[in-house]
């Protein structure tokens, strides 16, 4: 059901670019500010004439136009596409890492900074992918790839076209998946070693109930606050390292 399609995008920010270029990204062009020749910059023009890309020095009032962010500390890159990974290279990076497989699905997340941060938190926790849907959904755009901080150079994201479907085929490779929501069982009591998929839901709705249904837990949060609810990314985060925290035995 996974669907490996090339999406064309651009790369804005001093880091983001430079993790394009260390990551092996085939850089196509590049879009400097006029006048920057600080140490950062200089080390992405070296890294561009590496690679042979073509470097176009541009007013900064150029770049504000080019830029999607807002964001794009006078460098914006053209990246040839972006490809979107297939699950057994997953797997393949579990294997290679000798650990069961942990995989992030986010069922409908719509804010692109949302998507880069739960990409830069899987990254850094150690988690082998992060699984997206098709439809309904944010998908690859500049925004996220400054968000992940450079992590979407190293974190495969494969996208398919039935979360449930998928779920069901995961699970059928020996996949446990925990979804979080407010109304689960705690997650100190669930036991989230072992072959784990973190199921992620919509920033207002949450995780939908078909896909609510494939999971084995429903785990929730502690809160004690005054509010109801954490922020999409920051829940990834929590959860994420509750499965590091198991997975390292620690008390």
């Amino acid at each position: 059901m996974e669907e490996n399609r090339n999406e064309k995008f651009e790369i804005e920010g001093r880091n983001a670019v430079m993790e394009a270029f260390r990551s092996g990204k085939t850089v196509d062009k590049l879009y400097l500010q006029d006048g920057c020749h600080d140490g950062s910059i200089n080390s992405i023009v070296r890294e561009a004439k590496k690679q042979e890309t073509i470097i176009n020095y541009v007013s900064k009032e150029k770049l504000n136009q080019m830029s999607s962010t807002g964001k794009h500390q006078g460098v914006i890159a053209h990246v040839a596409a972006y490809e979107y990974s297939a699950i057994d290279e997953i797997f393949a990076k579990a294997e290679e890492k000798g650990q069961p497989p942990f995989i992030f699905i986010l069922d409908g997340i719509e804010d692109p900074h949302n998507f880069g941060a739960i990409v830069r938190t899987a990254n850094l926790c150690g988690a082998h992918g992060v699984i997206i849907p098709k439809r309904r959904a944010v998908g690859i755009t500049a925004t996220v790839v400054k968000a992940s901080a450079g992590a979407i150079a190293y974190t495969p994201v494969v996208k398919v076209t039935n979360l449930a479907k998928t779920i069901d085929e995961l699970k059928k490779r020996g996949m446990w998946f925990a979804c979080a929501d407010m109304d689960g069982e705690l997650m100190y009591h669930c036991n989230l070693t072992g072959p784990m998929g973190l199921v992620i839901g919509n920033e207002g709705t949450g995780v939908s109930r078909l896909v609510k249904e494939k999971c084995d837990y429903v785990v929730s949060i502690p809160m004690s606050g005054d509010i109801d609810s954490l922020n999409a990314s920051v829940a990834a985060g929590v959860l994420g390292y509750e499965v590091v925290r198991q997975r390292m035995g620690v008390k």
